[in-house]
């Protein structure tokens, strides 16, 4: 599905941060969902997100880079709050999504450009 043309400017809106995942938990949601703290450096810190990347195991994703939103507003999901929005696309064998990351190690905060 195709989405209506953008300019550059809805781009440069985002702000894209690479983030090291510090903890996972499941979280306290009606539908399966991982409460994760990410640490995305000293200008911003550690902030949670909440998803449905649940076809990671929790254990595993301490250290794990990931991309992330962070200047939308928190969001809500049943008790949880979520402050930023990690990427991610769904995954192909099965329930949850995949996370995007980056392929080489980045300082936590970097800015995507």
């Amino acid at each position: 599905m195709s989405k209506a043309p953008a300019d550059f400017s809805s781009f440069a809106a985002l702000d894209i941060r690479v983030g090291a995942i510090v903890s996972a938990v499941p979280a306290d949601t009606r539908s399966p969902t991982l409460r994760m703290q990410i640490d995305f450096g000293p200008e911003i810190g550690v902030k949670v997100s909440c998803g449905a990347y649940t076809s990671y195991d929790p254990a595993a994703l301490p250290g794990k880079l990931v991309l992330a939103v962070v200047n939308f507003p928190p969001r809500r999901m049943g008790p949880e709050v979520s402050e930023v929005l990690v990427l991610g696309v769904p995954n192909p064998a099965g329930p949850g999504a995949v996370f995007l990351t980056v392929d080489r190690q980045a300082p936590n905060g970097a800015e995507v450009f």
